[in-house]
């Protein structure tokens, strides 16, 4: 008898510290691919801004009591740029620019996340391109945290933007004229597996 009293309150305890361990863990979402992307405006020579734009991979994890601790690691697969102009297309992933074939794709994997207010932060990590690594600036904006009407899965939606020169990552080609800074812009929607979701569902508009 005492033995089996013992046994539930050691299951009831281990019971206990899972729930609260589960409660407060960051939650992982993963970038839905057809609604996150990188779009990138460039000058052309003083006469014209020219985009392009990749769709993303990634995931971001997300830590509603401790936001300064949540992570983002995105990829682009840099032979799925898209400009409109198929030619250029092909023009821009030769060596002179992204050079593809060689280094097929760039990375981003934040290590600081400076917390604004409950809507904004700036993300800081390091972005990889061209076999190079250089620290980059994101300001992002929360658009919202919710269920998604569609797919009836928890949704993180954010948007974020930074500058970058093209010569820090070797892409010199006709400077100065093409200019040297790169205006980036992101928007992305990640979400959580329905396997992984928690019982409450998420239904607010920010993190904090």
């Amino acid at each position: 008898m005492m033995h089996h009293k013992f046994l539930q309150i050691i299951s009831a305890f281990v019971f206990l510290i899972f729930s609260q361990t589960a409660a407060y863990a960051a939650e992982a979402f993963t970038f839905d691919h057809s609604h996150s992307y990188v779009l990138f405006k460039i000058k052309h020579f003083g006469f014209s801004d020219q985009v392009g734009k990749w769709y993303i991979y990634g995931q971001v994890t997300l830590d509603k009591d401790k936001p300064e601790n949540s992570k983002v690691v995105a990829t682009i697969k840099l032979n799925d740029l898209v400009t409109g102009l198929p030619e250029l297309d092909k023009h821009l992933k030769e060596k002179n620019f992204f050079n593809v074939p060689q280094f097929p794709t760039a990375t981003f994997v934040s290590d600081k996340v400076d917390v604004i207010n409950d809507k904004s932060a700036k993300v800081r990590g390091m972005l990889t391109m061209r076999g190079v690594s250089k620290p980059v600036v994101l300001d992002v904006t929360l658009n919202k945290v919710g269920l998604n009407p569609v797919t009836e899965q928890n949704t993180v939606g954010f948007n974020a933007k930074t500058m970058l020169k093209r010569s820090d990552f070797g892409m010199t080609s006709f400077l100065p004229g093409l200019s040297d800074e790169v205006e980036i812009n992101i928007s992305v929607e990640a979400n959580q597996p329905k396997a992984n979701q928690t019982k409450e569902k998420v239904g607010t508009d920010h993190v904090s």
